[in-house]
């Protein structure tokens, strides 16, 4: 932020963000000064190939199977997806309202330190099924765990990180 900048702009832009994003689990842990973090709610592998041509008259989804999850204990409400390494497809909790600009949709940091990541993409209307890669270690990610934040791309381009 420049010296003669408005100290109010930033907040403005955050509160902005996160009214375009809906359905969310636990706001106050979701919204932060970063963004607004998203939540998995389903993970799939891809049991058929979908088909992409020139035109669009050939265009076909891919055929998914969800990867079902496992409780840890009896008493738990949330389950746990255990991955082994290779290629899948998550889908998020929130949606995405009315938005002004686009907003960039990136994984976490911490989804990235324990080997796994999804592409780095642009938003406009509405938050896409996102492929999500897996180190061959695997990897264990519990039902409605943060996995990707959403940031202004004007945060993107003029802060510097």
């Amino acid at each position: 932020m420049s010296i003669d900048s408005d100290p109010d702009a930033d907040s403005t832009a955050d509160e902005s963000l996160a009214a375009a994003v809906e359905n969310l689990v636990h706001e106050p842990t979701q919204i932060h000064d970063g963004g607004v973090d998203l939540t998995v709610s389903a993970i799939y592998e891809v049991a058929g190939p979908g088909r992409l041509d020139f035109g669009g008259d050939e265009l076909e989804d891919a055929d998914f199977e969800p990867v079902p999850t496992e409780l840890r204990n009896p008493d738990d409400e949330f389950g746990w997806w255990d991955l082994d390494g290779g290629q899948y497809v998550v889908q998020h909790n929130e949606f995405l309202g009315d938005l002004e600009d686009p907003l960039q949709l990136q994984p976490r940091n911490e989804l990235l330190a324990r080997g796994g990541s999804h592409p780095t993409v642009q938003v406009r209307s509405h938050l896409p099924l996102v492929p999500l890669s897996v180190a061959d270690g695997g990897l264990q990610i519990k039902e409605n765990a943060r996995v990707s934040t959403l940031v202004s791309l004007s945060n993107v381009s003029g802060s510097g990180r």
